[in-house]
């Protein structure tokens, strides 16, 4: 993660390393060393690489997420950090424009969600608003909005996602709000035996039906 940071030109505070971590990180500059039981009391995570990290990580404004023939994710109360980094990953390989994280989601800083993205939120342009100022910023841009749903009609290939789109992806446990889905199109995932999919797997597979109708 820390290498990716690097390579992402994002700007490093402090790097705070075991004895062990240090001998990988020749060239990096302002990397302090400590000894392993100092190291532990103050990483957050049970096993770790032996290297702590402070970076600056900016949020845009919601327009930056919109550029060209815009295709944005915009999480929607997700609440599980690792599902929020893998489809801040997702977003990245099929090429969307931007992650929205509307307010009530988590946080895209916390440690998990940051390290579920594998780098990705060092590169993919991610804001953090309301609900209002989501819509009102897709409306006016005439972005159309296709809410994730199991009772959908639609399946997700009869939708023009070549389009400019964007993807709303729900709570893990109760989907999207029936107050905001009423703005844009339900689509569904057609699946066999089980009623609905992790929410980071469906965010992948509508990416990827997107980016396939763009190709």
């Amino acid at each position: 993660m820390l290498f990716e940071a690097i390579k992402s030109k994002a700007s490093i505070g402090a790097v705070i390393a075991t004895p062990g971590a240090a001998k990988m990180l020749d060239g990096v500059a302002a990397h302090h060393v400590v000894d392993e039981s100092v190291f532990h009391q103050i990483s957050s995570v049970e096993n770790s690489q032996g290297v702590i990290s402070l970076v600056r990580v900016d949020d845009q404004p919601v327009a930056e997420c919109l550029h060209g023939n815009p295709l944005v994710m915009a999480l929607d109360g997700v609440q599980d950090p690792g599902n929020a980094g893998a489809m801040v990953r997702s977003a990245e390989a099929f090429g969307a424009s931007g992650v929205v994280f509307i307010k009530g989601s988590v946080s895209p800083w916390n440690p998990k969600a940051l390290r579920a993205s594998a780098g990705s939120l060092f590169r993919v342009p991610f804001a953090i608003v309301g609900w209002e100022e989501f819509l009102a910023a897709i409306q006016e841009r005439r972005i159309a909005l296709y809410a994730a749903g199991a009772r959908a009609e639609k399946r997700a290939d009869e939708v023009p996602l070549h389009e400019a789109a964007a993807i709303l992806i729900g709570n893990e446990g109760v989907g999207v709000p029936m107050e905001h889905e009423r703005f844009g199109t339900l689509v569904r995932i057609p699946t066999q035996s089980v009623e609905s999919l992790n929410a980071a797997v469906a965010a992948g597979i509508l990416l990827y039906e997107a980016r396939r109708q763009r190709q």
